[in-house]
């Protein structure tokens, strides 16, 4: 198997397979493939990649992945399948294996290797504003394998020593090694429109391991777009408006 990342801004994974090699992916995330890639779907176990049958599945569900996982195995010949990322950033492999987990935001597993067993790592809730039910939540991925990672925005790495210690925005935290200690710490008295009146919420990521932060946050991008998106109100005459124009043409 052979995978390269294309382009830079919207950058798109592509993997070339050979004969009987497989990939595995969250359901929905294929952009395109030649036409003898097969595809398959399972809930996980031994041959899906994705571990713990169906138990796993739902641990898998938690952590902000689907039900099922997607197998994209070449047939009868080399074959190529492609991944586009879904909003401007990097894709980012990272080599799992036992005693080397790592931490990933909900929507950063792009794909993987067979043998890759995503879980829920972390579920926490923040009331009210933009976080709503969403809250924070991290994917577990562990087992034996290459996991290629999408992170929003640009991205900053750090190496943390034992005991250090970077306190982040939830949004900002991509992705980060098991040996990194993590815990949600809440600074009272400061209201933020974002979090609601829940106090400001910071991750505290405590060293020794590796961090990648991201500098996009998708609730932020959708709090700074809503005010130019149309409102339930406003967008049947807007389409009014286009179609007049149209006719009018």
């Amino acid at each position: 198997m052979q995978a390269d990342v294309k382009g830079s801004t919207l950058p798109v994974l592509e993997v070339q397979l050979a004969p009987g090699e497989t990939v595995v992916t969250p359901h929905g995330e294929l952009s395109w493939m030649s036409a003898n890639v097969q595809m398959t779907q399972t809930v996980g176990g031994q041959q899906g990649g994705g571990g713990g049958g169906f138990m796993g599945a739902m641990k898998r569900v938690l952590g902000g992945g689907g039900l099922f996982l997607t197998q994209y195995q070449a047939q009868g010949g080399p074959a190529l399948v492609a991944f586009a990322a879904k909003v401007p950033g990097h894709i980012v492999p990272v080599d799992i294996m036992p005693g080397r987990s790592f931490m990933v935001h909900r929507h950063g597993w792009l794909c993987g290797t067979p043998g890759i067993t995503p879980s829920v790592g972390l579920q926490q809730s923040f009331r009210g504003g933009l976080w709503g039910g969403d809250g924070f939540v991290l994917q577990k991925l562990e087992g034996q394998g290459r996991a290629w990672i999408e992170l929003s925005g640009e991205l900053t790495t750090y190496t943390l020593g034992p005991g250090q210690t970077m306190l982040v925005h939830p949004g900002h935290v991509g992705m980060f090694e098991q040996s990194v200690s993590f815990t949600i710490t809440r600074i009272p008295g400061i209201a933020n429109k974002i979090f609601g009146g829940d106090g400001y919420h910071l991750v505290a990521l405590t060293g020794p391991g590796q961090i990648w932060l991201q500098s996009m946050t998708l609730p932020g991008l959708a709090h700074a777009l809503a005010p130019y998106l149309p409102t339930n109100e406003a967008a049947p005459a807007a389409a009014g408006g286009i179609v007049g124009s149209m006719l009018r043409g």
